[in-house]
């Protein structure tokens, strides 16, 4: 037994998540005082500095009212957006659960009889029927808490970007404490709220299931496929929504008509900024939410077959729990840095801040992982390792969490060196735009395929670390070390998205050129930020993976997995397509809505008289409508394919072919994931590298409208679906298929390989 009693583990971990959500709160009330209602009555602080500063020629109370407008404009068409989503894949939710308890049910053949446990030997476990409905419940929750992030990251996100907006009439430094604040209240109601579901169901089930720990943290991996489920469908549609409005203002607007980004005349403009939200916060939320749930059944699944489950040690059991726990804390010291204690005071401090965020969070958390490591940890145990038993010291999963927390920091600096506009990579792609569009993408994809070999080897690193010491659990307990500051990671990465908006608002606002280059130099940083957790996510993704992959070969009966066999090889060649695959139909996709919103805009600025001059509003509607239909009409083919391939796979060709068709998936995925994503990442910086025109080489590349800069948009048009749809998605590709595999395994084990006993 550790230190940490039963009694005061059961204490910390709601107390962590209440502290998480107690925080989110204030970071909310902070950023609500920033007031977007124009009234003329309240001194929000604007009046005593900037009338006669920056705003000479426009009135401050129609500026206001402007943004409250637009602000209200993409927050509709947000909501409206999630909520027939929503819709769709509650029936979605629905039926899959359905099927979770059929076929799980059927194993022993809807037996309501006690059965001797798997593992624990001499024990009589639950009855598998009570396995099936508890798993079925588990998938319903984690599906239910997976939206709930996306839909308050998403809520959080539309009220905050016109207050970020109007804050950079102040200065830089407020727009982004107000902008990072808002980040910081979707990070940590995920996490929080992500650990109390966890945390309650675990306890709630262990009403039922008792001494019968082995049942129990069997039927909480579907927590893990719910929160996944939802996860694929959020990123996939969203991004679908979100580059096909993107996609459609750039080509038609910047590239054929030469006018600026976010320009109000722009008919697909508030489609574009509707889109960041759907996508970039609603998805990415769902996704890491996804992610946490995942590693964290991962464990907890790992544990209860080993000597914590069988000598009963809650307190050890819950290691994966406590380490979010500490999470919280940590990230609620590192978020204090950025908005208290270090002031932002020019639009090159930006970047570093973010940066800073990853490291000081980082070190914290080595920190507060050792200590969790020896008191809620015995000094020595055994962990299930394939069918024997791995003595284990407590010492031992300390470097395994930590060699995936510091994974994550290099995964993060990595990306951060490929997709910044500093550093060399990023300014090679804009000076390749002398020689136009043509060379803008030779230079763009070699940077994406470039940039995936040091986040591999890092990840190769803390798989071999961890495996020698903690067998899979290490592997899980290590996916979980880079997901244990998941709550800094977010507020970064939504900063980016609000920034966007915030530059958008400011544009159709019609305020001053010096606001507009404060919010451009956010939204710079945040391209960055966000392709620094889309790293995290693929990285956190291959550890997540590999665990639930080693979960699913032990629940089903695998004493190994021999790629020779032609079962598994097979298994392999199509698992390493499948990534292919879904990249194709989702870029497709992209491409399909696109083509209707290009045709759309160019049929307003041909038949609307006025519209180019300004004298005349376009039809956003319309323009929202088709980024709606297309995301929620094509985003159901790659769904399908993620969902159907473990079930096809497992039930004809056996659990040992879908193990390989596990393995081949995660291996090229996470390298097709890295390389799409950076390659736009890129490319999007490329851009506003030339359109800031800060260095006197930028300044020979542009100004907006020049050959350089069409050829810049035209690379960004290219990476934009890379980087916000195909890219992101496929981590959840690769996390799902395991995740779907590891619940279904007891079915496969008894009723798959139909093929093989037919032939």
């Amino acid at each position: 037994m550790g230190l940490l009693s039963e009694a005061a583990t059961q204490a910390l971990i709601p107390l962590a998540a209440a502290v998480g959500i107690g925080f989110a709160l204030l970071q909310w009330f902070l950023v609500s005082r920033v007031s977007i209602s124009g009234d003329p009555g309240k001194n929000d602080g604007f009046a005593d500095n900037l009338m006669g500063d920056e705003e000479e020629s426009t009135d401050e109370q129609a500026v206001v009212a402007r943004c409250a407008e637009i602000q209200s404009a993409i927050s509709v068409g947000a909501t409206s957006f999630l909520y027939t989503e929503y819709k769709y894949l509650g029936v979605f939710t629905v039926v899959f659960s359905a099927i979770i308890f059929l076929f799980l049910g059927s194993v022993k053949g809807f037996s309501t009889e006690k059965e001797p446990c798997t593992y624990t030997k001499g024990r009589l476990c639950k009855p598998a029927l009570a396995g099936a409905a508890f798993s079925a419940l588990a998938f319903l929750l984690g599906a239910v808490t997976s939206v709930l992030s996306g839909f308050l990251g998403m809520k959080i996100a539309t009220y905050a970007n016109a207050r970020t907006t109007l804050e950079a009439r102040k200065g830089v430094g407020k727009a982004f404490v107000t902008a990072f604040r808002s980040g910081a209240v979707m990070g940590f109601l995920l996490a929080a709220n992500g650990l109390l579901v966890l945390y309650i169901s675990i306890n709630v089930f262990k009403l039922y299931f008792r001494d019968d720990w082995e049942g129990l943290y069997e039927s909480i991996t579907g927590y893990g496929l719910g929160g996944s489920s939802m996860a694929l469908f959020g990123r996939v549609g969203g991004g679908i929504y979100t580059k096909a409005a993107d996609v459609g203002a750039d080509l038609v607007g910047k590239v054929e008509r030469n006018i600026p980004e976010d320009d109000p005349r722009n008919p697909a403009v508030i489609a574009d900024n509707v889109g960041d939200n759907v996508g970039d916060i609603a998805g990415m939320g769902a996704d890491l939410f996804g992610s946490y749930a995942e590693s964290s059944c991962a464990a907890l699944f790992i544990a209860s077959i080993s000597s914590f489950g069988v000598d009963h040690d809650f307190s050890a059991m819950s290691y994966p729990l406590i380490i979010s726990s500490m999470g919280i804390v940590v990230c609620l010291i590192t978020t204090l840095f950025a908005t208290d204690f270090l002031e932002i005071k020019t639009v090159k401090e930006i970047e570093p801040s973010l940066k800073k965020q990853l490291l000081i969070s980082t070190v914290l958390m080595t920190v507060g992982i050792a200590i969790v490591s020896f008191v809620a940890l015995p000094s020595k145990f055994t962990l299930f390792d394939f069918g024997s038993e791995k003595t284990v010291k407590n010492w031992h999963l300390f470097f395994c969490v930590s060699a995936g927390l510091w994974t994550g920091l290099v995964i993060g600096y990595s990306t951060e060196y490929f997709t910044s506009s500093v550093y060399r990579p990023v300014r090679d792609v804009a000076d390749s735009c002398r020689t136009g569009a043509a060379t803008n993408v030779i230079f763009g994809l070699a940077l994406g395929y470039k940039s995936v070999i040091v986040p591999i080897f890092a990840i190769a690193a803390a798989i071999y670390v961890s495996f020698s010491l903690a067998a899979m659990y290490g592997i899980a307990v290590a996916a979980l070390g880079m997901l244990s500051t998941i709550a800094t990671g977010l507020a970064i990465d939504a900063y980016g998205p609000i920034s966007d908006n915030a530059g958008g608002i400011a544009e159709m606002a019609g305020m001053s050129r010096r606001i507009r280059e404060r919010t451009d130099a956010l939204d710079a940083a945040g391209n960055t930020t966000a392709a620094i957790g889309k790293g995290f996510a693929i990285g956190s993704a291959a550890l997540v993976s590999l665990a639930l992959f080693g979960a699913f070969v032990s629940r089903a009966g695998l004493k190994g997995v021999d790629v020779l066999a032609p079962k598994v090889f097979i298994g392999l060649l199509v698992g390493a397509m499948l990534p292919y695959w879904f990249s194709a139909m989702t870029m497709k996709s992209v491409g399909s809505a696109a083509l209707k919103m290009v045709e759309e805009v160019r049929r307003q600025f041909n038949t609307i008289p006025g519209l180019l001059e300004g004298r005349t509003k376009p039809d956003y509607a319309t323009c929202v409508k088709i980024s709606t239909d297309a995301s929620l009409k094509e985003m159901i083919p790659p769904g399908a394919l993620v969902l159907l391939t473990p079930l096809i796979a497992g039930t004809f060709f056996g659990v040992e072919t879908l193990s390989g068709v596990l393995a081949g998936s995660l291996v090229s995925g996470v390298q097709v994931a890295v390389s799409a994503s950076n390659a736009g990442g890129a490319w999007d910086n490329a851009k506003k590298y030339i359109e800031a025109g800060a260095t006197e080489h930028a300044k020979k590349l542009g100004p907006k409208g020049s050959d350089p800069h069409k050829a810049a948009v035209i690379g960004d048009t290219i990476g934009d679906p890379l980087k916000d749809t195909s890219g992101p998605s496929l981590n959840i590709l690769i996390k799902l298929m395991a995740v779907e595999s590891l619940v279904f395994a007891p079915f496969f084990a008894k009723h798959g390989g139909l093929l093989f006993k037919w032939f």
